[in-house]
Formats: C-alpha cells, sequence, structure tokens
C-alpha cells in the first residue's frame, strides 16, 4: 500500500513537473485536428500575434433566422488559448434573438452581460430548470454539457461575452440537430411525439430534407 502511494505521488509531481516544462502550445492550424485538439507550433515561429486577437470588438450579423450572432475566439480563432482550457466568445442579440436550447460538450460557461438584458437558462439531468433575466454586470454560469438558452429580454440591442473552461467546447444546437439533417421525419415523429406536418414544417425552415 505504502509503495502503492509513493508511486501515485511520484506520477503525480512527474506529470506537474512535465506540465510546467512547456509554457504554452499555440495551435499549429496548417496540421490536422485530432482527438487530443491541435498540435503546437513550433516555439520558433511564434509571435505575439499568436497571443493577441481583436475579433471580438465588432458586432456580429444578426440578419439571420435567430438574430442572433455568435463570434468565437476558440483556438480555431486564436491559436494561443490551445490546450490552455480557456477561451471567449462574443454574442449579440438584436431585439427578439434567440440562441436556441444548445450544448457546449467540451466546456462549461460564464456568461457577462455587457449591455440590454438577457433571458438565459439551463436544464440539469434532473430536468429542473433554473432561469434568470440577467441585466449588464450581472454574470451566469452553464455547467458543461447542458441544455441552455439565451433570449433577448429587452427592447433593445443584447451584447454578452461567455467565457469557457475549453479552448474547443463545441456547440450542439438541440433545434438544428433535430431538423437541419437528413434523419427521416418518420423517426423524429417517434422521437419527438411531433406530428408529420409539424416536423416537415420545421426541417423546411432549417434546411432539413427527408
Amino acid at each position: 500500500m505504502t509503495l502503492s502511494i509513493f508511486l501515485f505521488i511520484t506520477s503525480l509531481l512527474l506529470y506537474s513537473s512535465n506540465a510546467a516544462v512547456q509554457d504554452f502550445c499555440v495551435a499549429d492550424l496548417t496540421a490536422p485536428y485530432g482527438p487530443a485538439g491541435y498540435s503546437c507550433k513550433d516555439p520558433a515561429k511564434v509571435t505575439v500575434a499568436d497571443f493577441v486577437y481583436s475579433g471580438l470588438g465588432v458586432p456580429g450579423n444578426t440578419s439571420n433566422l435567430i438574430k442572433a450572432a455568435v463570434s468565437p475566439a476558440f483556438a480555431l480563432q486564436f491559436p494561443g488559448v490551445n490546450g490552455l482550457d480557456i477561451s471567449l466568445l462574443r454574442l449579440d442579440l438584436a431585439v427578439g434573438g434567440v440562441v436556441p436550447m444548445h450544448t457546449h460538450p467540451g466546456g462549461t460557461e460564464l456568461l457577462l452581460v455587457a449591455q440590454g438584458t438577457i433571458c438565459a437558462g439551463f436544464i440539469d439531468s434532473a430536468n429542473k430548470v433554473y432561469y434568470k433575466t440577467l441585466k449588464r454586470g450581472d454574470i451566469m454560469l452553464f455547467p458543461r454539457g447542458l441544455l441552455h438558452f439565451q433570449i433577448n429580454g429587452g427592447g433593445t440591442t443584447a451584447l454578452a461575452f461567455a467565457s469557457f473552461s475549453s479552448a474547443t467546447p463545441g456547440l450542439q444546437i438541440l433545434d438544428f440537430a433535430l431538423f437541419a439533417n437528413d434523419l427521416p421525419s418518420e423517426l423524429v415523429e417517434k422521437t419527438t411525439f411531433l406530428d408529420d406536418a409539424q416536423v416537415k414544417k420545421l426541417k423546411g425552415v432549417l434546411g432539413g430534407t427527408n
């Protein structure tokens, strides 16, 4: 038992030591993206530009079906965050804008409202709902993998910034997962309890087929 504890502590120390040797792992966007993320860019080719991103200062285009725009600063856009378990995005919501029920399988989200009001909430694995109308300066946490949403809660444009506990948190929007693909309508009807007309209508709106 003592030997096992010693080996365990030693492995933790070695892991910590190895982790500290490498200060960062700027994403090499010329290499394939794999299950472990992006490989590291050659340190000799890393510049200060890899650690600076200016894309969040420009409002996104909300002229779309959901009247919302998401501008990410994930590893793909901001290579410096690769491997550091952190990233950011900008969310613009026009009046009536909504980010439908969605999940981030790779990370927890922390939302900060910078302008306007946003009604936001999530549903836990026991189907309990947590939601609140957020005002400027409010923050709300959305645990990793749980369904959540954001809706413009006022009569003016809303702006928020969200940080994540991952450089690649991922995104799956429930409505698009159900109705924006070629899953046969019959199967969608059976799994959602919607009738054929409703399913066909939603597929037509979101671009699905079958």
